[in-house]
């Protein structure tokens, strides 16, 4: 800001033309210089020219709007979200259900660990962190002994041995025990590289003179009795793994494991939309980002996030992003290109001209070669002229456009002279001469454009914008197993539910990396797996939830009251009470946390609580008369026997109250 302001922005692009062709009345029409298109050269210490304020406030205002709009779209997100996932907890079986017992998840986040109770990275424990904790809690040195340091091929046998007890296999996922696994090899590998770069033996394998009935019990204290001292000193000192430290860190990160455990009862619904919700206040309402290439832009943020949650059928920037065969070679991905991007009549023609006879008329195309060749287009002039052929709206036969030359065809209007007049045949070759420019020759009807993205190392991707999922997957080049959509309901209708789920999953975290925040999958899981759960995509909108949701009272706490209300009446639907809204509504406790158990109390069992000063036994007939108190200054039990007629309303310290037939009174 000190030397230059710089290019102003507005709707991610440059300053759109206005005023017919122009920005400005101060510039030329159709002016395409810096300054015309929103490049502002001055700073705020030389002060900005007229034409330059003008733009300047333009994308300041840009940025006002957005924050204002913004509040209400995620607000209006949120809310939808909350009334879609709050009635979703979890149970005593590890599954996630709905106030109906609907099972959205088998197991929450498929591990069942709380997501505010992990250390980082959305894993319950934190290795490294830990494992230095466990060196400073377990010295290397005793008073009395010395642990003794274990091989590096001897500690991957004694974890294997160690997980596999069923004391890790009973609680532990087999995940984050192979994540366990892999961490102890790390260190295994960490120090028989050590022991190599000091000149050890590395004994990353287990040695020829070693028989394996002592595998368990071999040390390195004994394999390196003819070693350099120092060297093994200084690596002990670095590393040095005993079986007590492995044992303790096994012992603390399955404790850690086990605390991690999501709680039976969780509102795990209303956490997830608040936390997908909450970061959406943090984005900027129109956002464009380019996807590594020019000319490609994706739409993110907000606007991004509310395709996805609605489940629109028609996106704003659908991209299909296609695996090559040969990904390391240019000249294979210009091939692809041109098979899978739609390529016009008009774009490799040198000339489309009418040519009128005294016996017929034609539309005269000269292709040009050249083009057709620098596009790398699999095309000659027999598949050009099928494409005009079967053109469905053209209406021509094949017997209408003929090869003459090898780079010109002649393509008939099917009349003659003689059959119509001068004015309909004119109307006609006019016609469709401008229809033969929009045939499309080759590539896919659906596909707008492909880019060729370079992800680094020497590999390419391709980019196509459009839809035709699958006949991009179908196209000779590109490995259609590796080949995916950012739109969902294409998903869904070429690959199925799940694939959709597993869309939805990885757009709503892509987006939210792309701005630089950080959800848990779990929450993003559980959003797609509601949406999902019930055969097909269904958005978090008014209709979308009227297909999760059969309680008349939370879709009237919704949207649409009046019409719920009396579809109802009409009908004669019944509601059970059960989910969050209509507990609330009706003023009865939740089945959520300390709400989803019940007690069965015994009331037959006397009441019994502590007394710290006096034992007193009191005896109520039915008619509500007492029948005798006995009191003893000890440290004992006070009881009240009930008969049956009659039923405890409260204790206190210093009275009873009862509800008699038909008295109500104090002892």
């Amino acid at each position: 800001m000190v030397a230059s302001v710089g290019q102003q922005i507005v709707s991610g692009s440059r300053i759109a033309n206005g005023f017919s062709n122009r920005t400005l009345p101060h510039f030329f029409k159709n002016a395409k210089t810096p300054a015309a298109k929103g490049f502002v050269r001055n700073s705020f210490y030389s002060g900005l020219s007229p034409t330059e304020f003008f733009f300047h406030a333009i994308s300041g205002r840009e940025g006002l709007v957005d924050t204002a709009v913004k509040t209400a779209e995620t607000g209006y997100m949120q809310r939808r979200l909350m009334k879609a996932l709050e009635d979703l907890s979890t149970q005593y079986d590890t599954s996630v259900r709905n106030s109906v017992g609907d099972v959205v998840q088998f197991t929450y986040g498929d591990d069942g660990l709380d997501p505010s109770c992990l250390e980082g990275d959305g894993f319950p424990v934190e290795f490294v962190r830990n494992w230095t904790y466990v060196e400073s809690l377990v010295p290397t040195t005793t008073n009395t002994t010395t642990p003794l340091g274990m091989p590096p091929y001897l500690v991957s046998i004694f974890v294997d041995s160690e997980l596999s007890r069923p004391l890790y296999t009973n609680i532990c996922t087999k995940f984050w025990l192979d994540t366990l696994k892999a961490f102890c090899n790390s260190l295994a590998t960490k120090l028989a590289d050590l022991r190599s770069a000091y000149g050890l033996p590395r004994y990353d394998q287990p040695p020829a003179t070693v028989p394996s009935l002592d595998n368990n019990n071999v040390y390195l204290e004994d394999l390196d009795a003819g070693c350099d001292h120092a060297a093994r000193t200084v690596v002990n000192q670095k590393l040095h793994i005993t079986k007590p430290r492995l044992l303790k860190f096994l012992e603390i990160c399955l404790k850690k494991y086990q605390s991690s455990k999501i709680e039976p009862g969780t509102a795990v619904g209303a956490l997830g939309a608040q936390s997908i919700g909450e970061p959406g206040t943090q984005m900027t309402l129109k956002t464009f980002h380019f996807a590594g290439v020019a000319s490609m832009n994706v739409t993110l943020g907000v606007p991004r996030i509310k395709e996805i949650i609605n489940a629109a059928k028609v996106i704003s920037t659908p991209i299909i992003t296609a695996k090559l065969v040969s990904e390391n070679s240019l000249q294979s991905a210009r091939i692809v290109k041109g098979r899978i991007s739609k390529c016009l009549l008009g774009e490799i023609s040198e000339c489309i001209e009418e040519v009128y006879r005294p016996s017929q008329c034609y539309i005269g195309i000269k292709l040009d070669l050249n083009t057709i060749n620098l596009l790398q287009l699999e095309l000659d002039l027999d598949a050009v002229a099928a494409a005009i052929a079967m053109a469905p709206k053209l209406k021509i036969g094949h017997h209408n456009v003929k090869v003459y030359y090898p780079d010109r065809l002649r393509v008939f209007v099917g009349i003659t002279t003689k059959d119509a007049s001068l004015s309909v045949l004119h109307y006609r070759m006019q016609k469709l001469r401008r229809q033969l420019c929009n045939i499309v020759v080759c590539g896919s009807r659906n596909i707008i454009r492909s880019v060729i993205n370079d992800v680094g190392k020497n590999s390419y991707v391709l980019l196509a914008e459009g839809y035709g999922l699958r006949e991009v997957m179908n196209t000779d080049g590109v490995i259609g197993t590796k080949t995916t959509t950012n739109h969902i309901i294409e998903t869904q209708h070429v690959l199925g539910i799940e694939a959709a789920r597993s869309t939805i999953i990885n757009e709503i975290q892509y987006t939210m990396h792309s701005h630089g925040m950080s959800i848990d999958p779990r929450h993003v899981m559980l959003l797609g797996d509601i949406m999902t759960f019930k055969g097909e995509v269904l958005g978090i909108t008014r209709f979308g939830v009227a297909k999760m949701k059969d309680s008349v009272m939370m879709l009237a706490s919704f949207e649409k009251t009046t019409d719920h209300l009396f579809d109802a009446a009409v009908y004669g639907k019944s509601d059970l009470i059960e989910g969050v809204s209509e507990r609330i509504i009706m003023g009865t406790q939740m089945n959520i946390g300390t709400g989803m158990f019940k007690l069965l109390y015994d009331q037959d069992a006397p009441i019994t609580s502590t007394s710290t000063s006096t034992t007193t036994t009191t005896t109520i007939n039915g008619n509500g008369n007492q029948l005798g108190i006995e009191n003893s200054n000890q440290n004992q039990n006070q009881t009240i026997s009930l008969l049956p007629d009659q039923s405890c309303i409260g204790i206190s310290d210093d009275s009873i109250t009862f509800e008699p037939r038909p008295l109500l009174f104090d002892v």
